[in-house]
């Protein structure tokens, strides 16, 4: 199912809101806990330490990356997403990508209806590089629970 522009407004705000809250904003290159290097709001794409960005190439990059996880949830998720539901799932696809949203266990509970069933499955995504992460605890909590606004 593809977004208006209408609709793109709603989830996108939330969007920008939780991937920017959980990210965080850093105008100079660093290592992240499992030493990818990762600039602005979590871009890790051509990052190379030492690198560094203004505050309006951060924004950017970042609309952009929501852009292209959203265009994912359209070619991945067939089943509806409402406004909070979708920002959790393009949330959670700007952290893992592409390839693994599409082919994890969430997306095919999603598309099969069971919406309390896919959102559970973010929970499983805490592990980077063979290391739990506590933020990642955290967010993905925060990303199941936005998931679930207005499941029945």
């Amino acid at each position: 199912m593809t977004t208006t522009n209408k609709q793109r407004a709603g989830w996108c705000a939330i969007a920008v809101t939780m991937v920017g809250g959980f990210e965080g904003l850093r105008l100079a290159a660093y290592a992240d806990p499992v030493g990818i290097p990762t600039i602005c709001f979590g871009e890790t794409k051509d990052v190379r330490l030492g690198q560094r960005a203004t505050l309006d190439q951060c924004k950017a990059m970042l609309a952009a990356s929501l852009q292209l996880a959203n265009h994912a949830v359209d070619d991945c998720i067939r089943a509806p997403l409402p406004d909070y539901r979708r920002a959790a799932v393009v949330s959670f696809t700007y952290n893992v990508g592409r390839d693994a949203m599409c082919g994890s266990t969430m997306a095919r509970k999603l598309n099969a209806g069971d919406v309390e069933g896919g959102c559970d499955e973010m929970l499983r995504w805490t592990i980077a590089k063979g290391i739990r992460l506590p933020g990642l605890v955290k967010r993905r909590q925060a990303e199941r629970n936005m998931c679930l606004v207005g499941a029945e």
